[in-house]
């Protein structure tokens, strides 16, 4: 399986929010007592992958595009085995 981090300032930003709203519209995420609007949501996931906090995965085997909290342990393991 190889898989690849994109660095968000490669995308344009047309096409950077149409991956995050396709995120959002197929996330199951609990937001908290309050449900945050789609807008809410889509500048929340902008702000944690410009801020680092989140990466952009693009999986060549499955042609798929994921967003991933950099902490997150399966993004480790999903990257070692990459390499």
């Amino acid at each position: 399986m190889s898989v690849h981090k994109i660095p968000v300032d490669r995308l344009s930003p047309e096409a950077l929010r149409g991956v995050i709203e396709e995120l959002v519209s197929r996330s199951g995420t609990d937001y908290g007592a309050v449900e945050a609007s789609r807008e809410t949501k889509v500048m929340q996931v902008k702000h944690r992958l410009e801020d680092g906090s989140a990466v952009l995965i693009f999986d060549d085997e499955t042609e798929t595009t994921n967003i991933f909290l950099a902490a997150d342990p399966l993004l480790r393991t999903l990257v070692e085995s990459a390499e």
